[in-house]
């Protein structure tokens, strides 16, 4: 009799978990990957920006994981209204969630809900056609624009609102974005952090991309890109000279300004009906290394403010959750008897796409572990969570109907002479694709 076991999302985690379980099994495993979305990939999807098609590209090896004879994907399940835990743990052996960190972190300060106060995620989501997320949504009537963070979210925010639209017209952007892309009035980018450049959390290849706009000025101020000694990391070094550098050459009058600010903190978002400015407090590090005001402040002109100071988990309906960490508490993934965590669920948004998979490893050298010897028991095979499902009328998206919505994209991008695809937007268009 075979394993069976439920990882919960399709992200990286989830179906890093998937091929671990196929790899690392003694015993025939079948794994259902089940996501409340159509789509599969996560982040790879709705995160990686348009721009970035390399990043991207790690679809494929994802891809690969899905089309093994011992996995199935079932789209448009949601846990906690489709499936409960118990439903779960009455189908399978044991059930691994990886749902990821999907809302941003709050500033904490007035004026954040103000309309024109935005989570980044939620324009990363824009531009990359999530359905959670109305394609009107964001207008870009405003001239200028702060984005709070150094890291490298902020960075792929800023370079989407310094491009041109037919910069990225071979991208997969959803034309209904593109078109506001192209209508955008925004002139200034403010991207700015609370530290100093030896602090900012980008990569030194996200940062030399930001020089090489064509569309926009980048600029540093040269009194903040002034670093104390120290020895630093290549990386580190590696940002922190290509920053001076920037703070020693002028604007050249391209048509979009990016002034990448250093030691201010934001204290107050500025508006009545909406966002008409940020106020700013000069920063400096303590003695203890802490970052603390000076009562200088200044005020930017901005109309919308996007904050980028990370990600958080959210809880998922009957699985334990700290508040503290923003995560499923867990030895080593393991959560409770036959359930399980892997990703940025387990341990907090940290690393990059490729750490999810020695992450995943664990997790599941952990299940196997606690399973070994054990005759598979709760598992009943597809039958029983598909018998469970149709009860309620819920019909997952099969593998074969997500290939269908990919290409749908692909047709689409070919009618409006645009690259290799054009992602379509919501979930009714989604499904009119798979399901004529």
């Amino acid at each position: 009799m075979a394993l069976h076991v439920a990882v919960i999302g399709s992200g990286p985690a989830g179906i890093y978990t998937a091929e671990a379980l196929v790899k690392q099994s003694a015993e025939p495993v079948e794994v259902d990957v089940i996501e409340r979305l159509p789509t599969p990939y996560g982040l790879v999807r709705y995160g990686v920006a348009p721009d970035h098609t390399s990043i991207k590209s790690i679809a494929n090896y994802l891809r690969r994981v899905l089309e093994l004879p011992q996995v199935r994907f079932l789209g448009g399940v949601t846990l906690g209204s489709d499936l409960s835990v118990d439903d779960l743990l009455g189908a399978y052996d044991a059930v691994v969630y990886c749902t990821g960190a999907m809302v941003d972190r709050r500033l904490g300060i007035p004026g954040e809900d103000l309309p024109g106060s935005v989570a980044a995620t939620d324009f990363v989501n824009w531009y990359c056609g999530h359905p959670d997320v109305d394609p009107a949504r964001f207008t870009l009537d405003t001239s200028e624009v702060a984005v709070i963070g150094v890291g490298n979210v902020a960075v792929d925010v800023v370079r989407v609102l310094a491009k041109t639209a037919d910069e990225l017209r071979a991208t997969d952007v959803p034309h209904e974005v593109l078109e506001r892309l192209e209508a955008s009035q925004v002139k200034a980018i403010h991207m700015i952090g609370r530290r100093g450049p030896e602090h900012a959390k980008f990569t030194l290849k996200e940062l030399r991309e930001l020089g090489e706009l064509a569309n926009a000025d980048v600029c540093v101020r040269p009194e903040e890109a002034v670093v104390l000694g120290g020895d630093f990391p290549r990386q580190i070094q590696g940002n922190i000279t290509i920053l001076q550098s920037w703070a020693g050459r002028g604007a050249v009058g391209r048509p979009r300004r990016l002034d990448v600010r250093f030691w201010l903190r934001p204290v107050e978002i500025l508006g009545t009906e909406r966002v008409e400015g940020l106020k700013l407090e000069r920063t400096r590090l303590s003695e203890e290394g802490r970052v603390v005001g000076t009562g200088e402040f200044e005020t930017l002109p901005v109309g919308m403010v996007l904050r980028s100071v990370g990600y958080q988990s959210v809880p998922l309906p009957g699985v334990p959750f700290s508040e503290r960490t923003m995560t499923v508490p867990n030895e080593a993934g393991r959560v409770r008897e036959r359930e399980y965590v892997a990703g940025w669920l387990k341990r907090g948004p940290t690393g990059v796409i490729g750490t999810n998979k020695s992450d995943a490893a664990e997790t599941v050298r952990t299940l196997l572990s606690d399973l070994e010897g054990k005759a598979p028991g709760a598992g009943t095979g597809h039958g029983a969570i598909d018998a469970l499902l149709a009860s309620r009328s819920v019909r997952p998206v099969t593998y074969e109907e997500w290939q269908a919505i990919e290409a749908a994209e692909g047709e689409l991008a070919k009618s409006l002479s645009r690259g290799e695809r054009v992602k379509l937007v919501g979930l009714e268009a989604m499904l009119r694709a798979c399901r004529p």
